[in-house]
């Protein structure tokens, strides 16, 4: 399991008691508070050199609350070091988006929004990428329907 790494030693320096190291098996991994979102993911980038994001997505921990854990895959492409960072939110809740740290994270977050619900804050609107703007709810859910939205 990794629980040191030189990424997570600075981003605890940085950051002191702020940030839970996650053990993982394959990358370094730290949940932090959305509310240092932003700072963490500008500090990342721009001295970490985490200058790619690979991914945004989430988790549906249904019925636990907080319920949703959005989960941030960045990449330094010189040294090819990876770093996972987690973040929890409830439902209704937006997130800040990191489309100013990074203008790809448009896609990924659209993605998540359209597939879990989850909003973020900080950007324009959001509009669906693979349902139909006309579909209810969100299919990545756990409590969605298993045969879908009634269609009559």
């Amino acid at each position: 399991m990794i629980t040191e790494a030189p990424v997570l030693e600075a981003l605890a320096a940085r950051f002191p008691g702020s940030l839970e190291v996650v053990p993982a098996v394959d990358q370094p991994t730290a949940h932090a508070p959305k509310e240092m979102l932003l700072a963490l993911m500008e500090f990342a980038k721009g001295s970490l050199g985490m200058s790619l994001l690979i991914d945004v997505t989430a988790v549906d921990w249904f019925p636990a609350r907080p319920r949703f854990e959005l989960v941030y895959h960045l990449l330094n492409p010189d040294t090819m070091e990876r770093l996972r960072i987690k973040t929890r939110c409830h439902v209704n809740e937006a997130v800040p988006s990191v489309m100013g740290v990074w203008p790809g994270a448009d896609w990924p977050e659209r993605e998540t929004y359209d597939l879990f619900g989850i909003a973020f804050a900080g950007r324009g609107a959001v509009h669906r990428i693979y349902m139909p703007d006309d579909w209810e709810g969100h299919p990545l859910r756990k409590d969605y329907p298993v045969a879908g939205p009634r269609v009559d």
